[in-house]
C-alpha cells in the first residue's frame, strides 16, 4: 500500500474525530480525546454485545482482533477496562505506521498490533488465549473469504476460553444470502447458536449494510450450547441501542440458516461488494 492510498478526513462537527479512509472506503473512524465515542454503527454494536456478556469489572478482557485499521475497537476496550490485554491481527503495515503516527495510542496501552494476517494469527494463538475475538477485516470494502470456512473458524475456537464469544462484522446484500452461508459455517465449526444485530432496515432486506454476529465457544470443546448467550440482556442492551436495531436468535436464525451450506475452502466467497465505496451509515 502507498501512503496516498490513505486519507484522514478531520470531522467538521468539532468533536475531533478522524475518518481513515482506504482506496475509498472508510476503515476507521477514531477520535483520540474521546475513545468512548463510537460513530460508526457497527463498531457500537461491537461495543454493545462486548459491554454485556464482557462486563468492565472487576477483570479485564482479553481480545483478539482479526483486523485493525484505526484499532478503535480496541482503543474502546482500553478505554472501558484499563488493563485488558489484546492482540491485534493488521498485514497493512504501512496503514499500522501512519495511524500510530497521526493518531498515537494511548499511555500503558496492552494494544499488541502484529502484521499478520488472520489465519496466520489466529493459528499462532494459544488455546484458551483469548475471551473475545473480534472478526473486523475488509480488504476493498469485502470481507476475505478465507476468513469464513469452518476450518479458520474452528481455530477461531480453539483459541478461545471456555465461554468465550466470537463477534464477526460482516456486510451483506438485502436477503442475507452470504451472511446465512457464513451463520452455517460457525456452526459447522462447533459454536453455539449465534445471534445476529443489525439496523432494523438492514435485517427487512431495504439496504446493503452490516450484521453483527456473536457465537460462543462452548464450556466443552466441541459440545455446543445453546444458553451460554444471555439473550434477554442483549435484547435490553439493544432496546437502548443509538440506532434503531434488531435481534434474530432461535428459529428466527434457524429459517434463514436453512438451506443454507457451509463454505469449504474450495468455494469460501468474499462478501458482496458494497453498491457505493465510502457508504457506511453514521451517527
Amino acid at each position: 500500500m502507498t501512503v496516498d492510498r490513505v486519507r484522514f478526513d478531520a470531522d467538521a462537527d468539532g468533536r475531533g474525530g478522524v475518518t481513515i479512509v482506504v482506496d475509498g472506503h472508510p476503515q476507521s473512524h477514531v477520535a483520540s480525546a474521546d475513545p468512548g465515542l463510537l460513530v460508526f454503527e457497527y463498531v457500537q454494536l461491537l461495543a454493545l454485545v462486548v459491554s454485556v456478556l464482557r462486563p468492565a469489572a472487576p477483570t479485564p478482557t482479553r481480545a483478539t482482533h482479526v483486523g485493525g485499521a484505526g484499532l478503535t475497537l480496541a482503543r474502546w476496550i482500553q478505554h472501558t477496562r484499563p488493563g485488558s490485554s489484546q492482540i491485534v491481527f493488521e498485514p497493512d503495515g504501512t496503514l499500522t505506521a501512519l495511524v500510530r503516527e497521526r493518531l498515537p495510542l494511548p499511555r500503558g496501552h496492552r494494544i499488541r498490533v502484529r502484521p499478520l494476517g488472520g489465519r496466520e494469527g489466529v493459528a499462532g494463538l494459544g488455546a484458551g488465549s483469548a475471551d473475545v475475538l473480534v472478526l473486523d477485516a475488509y480488504a476493498a470494502g469485502r470481507v476475505p473469504a478465507e476468513l469464513v470456512t469452518p476450518a479458520f473458524l474452528a481455530d477461531v475456537a480453539r483459541a478461545l476460553a471456555p465461554g468465550g464469544v466470537l463477534l464477526a462484522n460482516l456486510a451483506d446484500e438485502p436477503g442475507l444470502r452470504y451472511v446465512a452461508r457464513v451463520l452455517a459455517s460457525i456452526e459447522a465449526a462447533g459454536f453455539g447458536a449465534p445471534v445476529i444485530l443489525a439496523p432494523h432496515e438492514v435485517l427487512k432486506g431495504r439496504r446493503f449494510g452490516n450484521v453483527v454476529v456473536v457465537a460462543n465457544r462452548s464450556a466443552e470443546a466441541g459440545q455446543p450450547t445453546r444458553s451460554a448467550l444471555n439473550s434477554q440482556s442483549l435484547r435490553r442492551a439493544v432496546a437502548s441501542a443509538p440506532v434503531p436495531t434488531g435481534i434474530r436468535e432461535g428459529g428466527e436464525v434457524s429459517r434463514l440458516v436453512a438451506g443454507a451450506r457451509a463454505f469449504t475452502e474450495a468455494d469460501a466467497q468474499p462478501s458482496p461488494e458494497p453498491p457505493t465505496p465510502g457508504t457506511w451509515r453514521r451517527r
